[in-house]
């Protein structure tokens, strides 16, 4: 299983950190469509963060997992645009574990 942790602080609900670790187990390796989908949009949304907000991301991966502490912009135009990424990120994932929910869970902790 997928597993997909979001960290917001209360009470903006700024996501602070994110974090997904594991394997769905879908389908064989190189033919799982869920860890392609998860990989996909996590991957892409830190790409993006970089390329549209011009901000980088302290991002670590391995195999199976991706975490990131995101770090609050002193320019208020950025943070927002990194919010509104992760945001989206957030939605899509949930796009996913909506139709495969035995393979990806979300949680979110407030701080």
């Amino acid at each position: 299983m997928i597993s997909v942790y979001i960290v917001r602080r209360s009470p903006d609900r700024r996501i602070m950190r994110f974090s997904i670790e594991g394997h769905a187990n879908f389908a064989d390796r190189g033919k799982d469509i869920v860890c392609a989908g998860v990989s996909a949009v996590s991957v892409g949304a830190v790409n993006s963060v970089e390329a549209l907000a011009g901000v980088q991301l302290p991002a670590s991966m391995k195999d199976g997992w991706l975490s990131s502490d995101v770090p609050e912009e002193a320019d208020a135009d950025k943070d927002a645009k990194v919010q509104l990424l992760l945001e989206s990120m957030v939605v899509m994932l949930d796009s996913i574990q909506q139709s495969y929910g035995r393979y990806v869970v979300i949680r979110e902790q407030l701080l």
